[in-house]
């Protein structure tokens, strides 16, 4: 249960920093509402599965290999640790919005799809992120236990899409500079001890 817990908070972690997704999401949230907010996060999510999809498969059958399990860690603990330290640079860079024409659900959607895919930093978290959760799951755990563990990430992916959506549009007040820099801080700070965790089991790997 507390290894669920923790993958959890990591899938909070992974979504919460200030970026494209998350600024969009506000934006249509302030201009759309609610729907149009939550359904630009379902695109990036869809985006995710690929990205997960394409993990799993190109990488499963080399995770026992010790070097391929060494690079996993240490990709995913400095994607990590870069990440959390640019979330607290940036956590006092807060987007400014503009009223705007309402538009589609469809179009929605597939903002949050195409800002996904496209973005060097999803690929970069799905592949060092997740492969080096893959690696670990793979190695100590069943398939049971990893689809268990991947279900916890998307669903603090999930939680966070759904808060982003509420906080935008039923709770603009709340929408201060100041809460949006202390999501960051935080955020930035779970990034970076994850990162160092990750790079703890890479010295594991390496020297224990």
């Amino acid at each position: 249960m507390s290894l669920f817990v923790s993958y959890l908070l990591l899938g909070l972690s992974l979504a919460a920093p200030i970026g494209p997704i998350n600024a969009a999401q506000m934006d249509r949230g302030i201009r759309g509402g609610f729907w149009n907010s939550w359904v630009l996060g379902l695109g990036s999510l869809c985006a995710d599965f690929i990205f997960i999809g394409l993990v799993y498969f190109g990488t499963v059958h080399f995770l026992q290999v010790p070097f391929v399990k060494t690079f996993l860690w240490l990709f995913g603990s400095f994607v990590l640790l870069y990440s959390g330290w640019e979330g607290l640079r940036g956590a006092r860079e807060i987007a400014e919005y503009r009223n705007a024409r309402q538009e589609s659900l469809y179009k929605s959607f597939g903002a949050g799809f195409f800002l996904s895919i496209s973005n060097p930093l999803s690929i970069m978290f799905w592949l060092g992120i997740y492969g080096s959760i893959l690696a670990k799951a793979a190695q100590t755990y069943g398939t049971k236990e990893l689809v268990l563990y991947t279900s916890a990430v998307v669903m603090g992916l999930v939680i966070w899409d759904l808060t982003m959506a509420a906080m935008s549009s039923g709770f603009r007040r709340l929408l201060t500079p100041r809460l949006l820099t202390g999501i960051s801080v935080l955020s930035g700070l779970s990034l970076i001890a994850f990162g160092f965790y990750f790079g703890w089991q890479a010295c594991l790997e390496l020297f224990g």
